[in-house]
């Protein structure tokens, strides 16, 4: 048995998830407006990264689960209540989403740690924001406008109006669960949309339990529907579903391709944020004190799990060795500790997969003539002696070609390469498959203006990283991704141009001649 302290659960006016006699949680799916019973349901084990011990259970779905979800949300979309609603009544109900959100925030935290162990410091800030996403839809559920368009076409009217497109299927990684869902569901329904989410095997319990704050919202049923289980077995069929016409998608590249491409069959639109290996530039003009935290912020932050982390880090010539041994003393100085202590600065792996799969990479790394400067194994942490901590670890001389530089590992790993210049710089930036999100350090505004003209990412931090909002498009270049996701270009990926022409003459002219 663990000898892990668990935390301590906050009070919520929600309705209790029902456990075994051990207190392991037994989550079902929620279809059509209900919670499905999990007697008689294969299930999987969720476990904490903390303590290693089964703390809940989830309902292991099949196709047949999905044919139900995706058909109610086609019942939901194409008649009852949720079609009579007119772009204001949505705003209004997702609004009060956003209120029951922030209501519950401590809890949603509470079960989001319980799931990936994630630090509690972030995720109550998390939380808390993710009320942003349903205000902020909710206020722009009925500002989207169509255009009268000045055609060179005598005798007609033309204008154009935004659509729903139907039934999307919203599919979320481990690492971020409910932010991540919240930014597609929150746009999707604001658009006049319904939803059938899949979230990742590893967790699911925190979306499930999202569902009773859309029931208490009022949410009609059909409209937002949850389906877990495994991707082979749930995702394939919910992506290759006759009535769903968008996937919205966060994960791998590899899953990705393979969406996109069963997508590409059936012409269905897809949204894909597939990660990145981001370069943060540190020039030798830069205030050194606060690129240092830049660069540790970008990859250490959520133990390096998260699409944006900073992990490769250019660093100009003229400061490398004075930099980086900064840098070093730093990180030495990082506090592990349980995710639940508000003190903690380092949080587990949040997968037994990816644990291993970060210490892989150790060894891809000397492998490839990369120089170890620090970390490079599993954390023994006091208090939790089974969880999946990894050591900030930080490889110095290396060169941009190789496999660490170049492939993704979602965690606490630090690539440092040095550059002469800034054409020196760009020439490594770019040199990746990927173009998610890019950070650069200087004091020189035309500097900083080139550079972010000249680094292929969807997102370039000056002088800060990992600065995001509801209210600005995210997204990535190359493979990392195809569409947009949050702001004004968030909501239209979820929505269809119609254009009308209405005749304003009495008499159509020759049939035969296109006008």
């Amino acid at each position: 048995m663990s000898t892990t302290l668990t935390p301590k659960a906050p009070e919520t006016t929600l309705p209790q998830t029902p456990a075994d006699a051990e207190g392991v949680r037994l989550y079902g799916m929620y279809i059509d407006g209900e919670f499905t019973a999990t007697d008689g349901r294969d299930m999987i084990d969720t476990v904490d990264p903390v303590s290693g011990e089964v703390w809940a259970r989830i309902t292991r779905g099949t196709a047949e689960d999905v044919d139900r979800a995706a058909n109610a949300a086609h019942r939901a979309f194409t008649e009852g209540e949720w079609p009579k609603l007119n772009p204001s009544q949505r705003g209004a109900l997702l609004r009060r989403i956003g209120d029951l959100v922030s209501e519950n925030a401590d809890w949603l935290a509470y079960i989001e740690q319980r799931d990936n162990g994630k630090l509690i410091a972030e995720l109550s800030m998390q939380m808390r924001y993710m009320a942003n996403y349903y205000y902020y839809y909710g206020g722009l559920a009925d500002k989207i406008e169509g255009s009268v368009i000045p055609t060179d076409k005598p005798g007609v009217l033309n204008y154009t109006k935004y659509e729903p497109l139907g039934v999307v299927a919203c599919i979320t990684p481990w690492n971020s669960p409910l932010p991540l869902a919240s930014m597609k569901i929150a746009p999707a329904l604001a658009a006049g949309n319904t939803v059938v989410l899949k979230p990742s095997e590893f967790t699911s319990a925190s979306l499930v339990e999202l569902m009773k704050i859309m029931e208490r919202a009022g949410v009609p049923k059909g409209v937002v529907n949850v389906i877990t289980g495994l991707g082979a077995e749930v995702g394939d069929a919910l992506v290759s579903h006759r009535h769903v016409e968008r996937i919205a998608f966060t994960g791998g590249p590899i899953a990705g391709q393979m969406i996109n491409e069963k997508a590409a069959k059936h012409m269905k639109r897809v949204t894909l944020e597939l990660g990145g290996k981001s370069p943060n530039i540190i020039f030798e003009d830069a205030d050194m004190d606060n690129a240092l935290k830049g660069a540790i912020a970008g990859i250490f932050a959520a133990s390096g799990q998260t699409c944006v982390a900073g992990s490769r880090l250019l660093v100009q010539e003229s400061i490398h060795d004075a930099f980086v041994e900064r840098l070093l003393e730093m990180v030495k100085q990082a506090k592990f500790g349980h995710p639940a202590d508000p003190d903690s600065q380092i949080a587990p792996i949040s997968t037994r997969p990816q644990f291993e799969k970060v210490k892989s990479y150790v060894e891809v790394a000397l492998a490839g003539g990369a120089k170890l400067a620090l970390g490079g194994k599993p954390a023994n942490v006091e208090g939790c002696p089974n969880g999946l901590f990894f050591e900030p670890t930080v490889f110095v001389d290396v060169d941009n070609s190789m496999r660490i530089a170049q492939e993704e590992v979602f965690g606490p790993i630090l690539s440092i390469i040095r550059f002469k210049d800034e054409d020196d710089a760009v020439r490594i930036a770019n040199d990746i498959e990927f173009g998610l999100a890019a950070g650069i350090w200087t004091q020189s505004i035309g500097r900083a203006i080139n550079m972010s003209n000249r680094v292929r990412a969807g997102t370039i931090w000056i002088n800060n990283y990992r600065s995001t909002s509801v209210t600005s498009p995210f997204g990535g270049f190359k493979m990392s991704g195809i569409g947009r996701e949050c702001g004004i270009a968030g909501m239209k990926e979820y929505m269809e141009v119609k254009s009308v022409w209405i005749s304003t003459e009495t008499n159509i002219p020759n049939p035969f001649v296109r006008r």
